[in-house]
């Protein structure tokens, strides 16, 4: 018997997102019981520690860049084969495979992600200055990995514009404006989830901005645009 005592793990809401942020920032420990997940967001990891429902300690370190962190790093070996059986497994940076999530908690999964290792970012088109573009994207070392995400993200968001990019140390799956509603709506389908403040912050100032530009674009202009 591998557990000391009798916690045991369910999907629900909060797990997924624990979940999606372990897949994303997190670290499986090879002796098959300890966990680490290390983020310069102080927020990001106290929302994983409500996400599980455990009092755990937030200690300081370095990361990889030598820059200063933050992380939680805990025993738990209900969790870790929770994780197991849902495809995280350890030195998942390259090997992460499609994971087993319930279409249900797919949206907290995919916010967990967000909150991980996603990005947005916009600008003003140089061709048309009275336009704006912005971006939406995951990014991971595993191309299968993210090759799972773009299908459900079709399947259950209908999300049609992606394309997956390849830098020099990881892949970069990215959406468009239009897909970028959709993600939105999707991810925070309500106002109470368990979400990284800063980056819903973001995504929804490019929302405004974007439609605070179509509003002064001449008729004739939001026509083309829209058809």
């Amino acid at each position: 018997m591998r557990y000391r005592s009798k916690r045991q793990y369910i999907w629900s809401e909060n797990i997924a997102y624990a979940v999606g942020l372990i897949a994303s920032d997190g670290c499986l420990q090879s002796d098959g019981r300890h966990l680490d997940l290390t983020s310069a967001d102080i927020e990001q990891l106290e929302n994983f520690i409500k996400a599980i429902g455990r009092p755990l300690k937030i200690t300081k370190k370095f990361n990889s860049s030598g820059q200063p962190a933050s992380r939680v790093q805990f025993g738990d070996v209900a969790f870790y084969d929770f994780l197991l059986n849902a495809g995280i497994t350890p030195r998942k940076s390259s090997t992460l495979q499609p994971t087993i999530i319930p279409d249900r908690y797919y949206a907290d999964f995919l916010r967990g992600l967000f909150d991980g290792d996603g990005t947005c970012y916009g600008y003003n088109d140089p061709r048309w200055p009275t336009s704006f573009l912005f971006y939406t994207g995951f990014t991971s070392a595993s191309k299968k990995f993210l090759e799972y995400i773009c299908e459900k993200n079709y399947q259950l968001i209908l999300l049609k514009g992606s394309s997956i990019r390849k830098s020099s140390r990881a892949y970069s799956l990215m959406y468009g404006k239009s897909d970028s509603y959709l993600l939105y709506k999707f991810l925070y389908y309500n106002s109470s989830v368990l979400c990284l403040n800063r980056k819903k912050q973001k995504l929804e100032g490019f929302m405004q901005k974007d439609l605070m530009v179509e509003s002064k674009l001449p008729a004739r202009v939001v026509k083309s645009v829209n058809t």
